[in-house]
């Protein structure tokens, strides 16, 4: 009968359950990252953070038809706090304003381009 318990056979790394639950486990961690990505508008502006260098707010506005002004501000405001952008004010006149990924926001994409392949191998429709 003890024979059929396999679970008891699984070798554990880490016997402690705060490694991955605790305030500073694996799940805390993992739900910061999603929750600084959740947005409707904040992954299309880093995908296209990381294919131009840098990009104005207008440029922004005309590659993401749909986007309000008002959202866009938003979500770039939300993305520069979490350090994920970084904003660079020319001081000119008129205003001159722009928008580039930061090394963490770079350091990022590796992980957002495994999601996008893992998502083209496990498509629902496959099922």
């Amino acid at each position: 009968m003890d024979e059929a318990i396999t679970h008891l056979k699984v070798p554990m790394e880490h016997e402690d359950r705060t490694v991955c639950l605790g305030p500073d486990g694996s799940v805390a961690h993992v739900s910061r990252v999603l929750r600084m990505l959740s947005g409707r508008w904040k992954l299309p502006i880093l995908f296209r953070l990381f294919a131009e260098p840098s990009m104005r707010n207008s440029q922004l506005i005309r590659d993401m038809p749909g986007i309000s002004q008002k959202m866009l501000t938003q979500h770039l405001r939300e993305l520069e706090s979490d350090e994920l952008i970084e904003r660079k004010d020319f001081g000119q006149q008129p205003p001159r304003v722009e928008y580039a990924l930061t090394s963490a926001g770079r350091s990022l994409m590796p992980v957002l381009l495994a999601l996008r392949e893992f998502s083209r191998d496990h498509r629902q429709d496959d099922r």
